[in-house]
């Protein structure tokens, strides 16, 4: 059995400009895929979807956003309580979106509109038992699927967004495993020819220039997200 119970009630619910603050996230995973003419197996991605209590569609994990968490442990801790998995946040959030809560039957009341935080989690756990278990089934899909079940267009433009992070990531993921090679074949090198500390220290210099190439993809990721989605 899970040894962490869900949190309940709304005493410590966040609200801002009479929406109810929400965060959740896309977990996602990669997945060994077909075997090209060159022996190389191609990875596909994954996210888990969860499906919701007395309705047949299915939904990313989210929930109340509350006053003693930040907005990233909020997201991590509905993912744990909703869909049983734990993994790495990637700290710069998808979007931001308003919609209306499907639970609320007050259209006027305060509880009827909502302002979410969506996050890409990369799942490195899945628990057998977990708190919220008996409301909701997890189901691992593929982008095109994801994109049929997402009901609402909230989660088809969170998915557009997760998917061009993703790429940037593998792209970015490319050009250390390139640098990484380069260095490799400079170190190698180095050993056989018995080079100087000047070489190596240059080795290291190319090294931090990748790091800071790193910083710099993810920040403008961060602000053409900002801008397409006006916030």
């Amino acid at each position: 059995m899970s040894c962490v119970a869900a949190r309940t009630g709304r005493q410590r619910q966040r609200y801002e400009d009479n929406m109810r603050l929400v965060s959740g996230c896309i977990p996602y995973r990669w997945k060994k895929g077909k075997v090209d003419q060159m022996g190389d197996a191609e990875e596909i991605i994954e996210v888990l979807m969860i499906s919701s209590p007395k309705r047949d569609d299915l939904v990313f994990p989210k929930g109340g956003w509350e006053d003693d968490e930040t907005v990233t442990e909020a997201a991590c801790r509905e993912a744990l309580e909703e869909a049983g998995v734990k993994g790495i946040v990637r700290e710069i959030p998808l979007g931001r979106w308003e919609f209306r809560s499907k639970s609320s039957n007050d259209s006027c009341s305060q509880e009827g509109w909502c302002r979410g935080y969506m996050f890409a989690l990369e799942v490195t756990e899945e628990l057998e038992t977990w708190p919220e278990q008996k409301d909701h089934n997890r189901q691992w899909v593929n982008i095109k699927e994801a994109f049929r079940l997402s009901r609402y267009d909230w989660m088809c433009k969170a998915l557009e967004v997760f998917l061009r992070v993703m790429a940037e990531e593998r792209k970015l993921k490319k050009e250390e495993n390139n640098v990484d090679s380069s260095s490799s074949s400079v170190l190698d090198v180095s050993e056989n020819q018995n080079m100087s500390s000047k070489y190596y220290k240059r080795t290291t210099t190319t090294q931090h220039h990748s790091m800071s190439s790193r910083t710099n993809i993810l920040a403008h990721a961060s602000q053409e997200i900002a801008i397409h989605f006006g916030y």
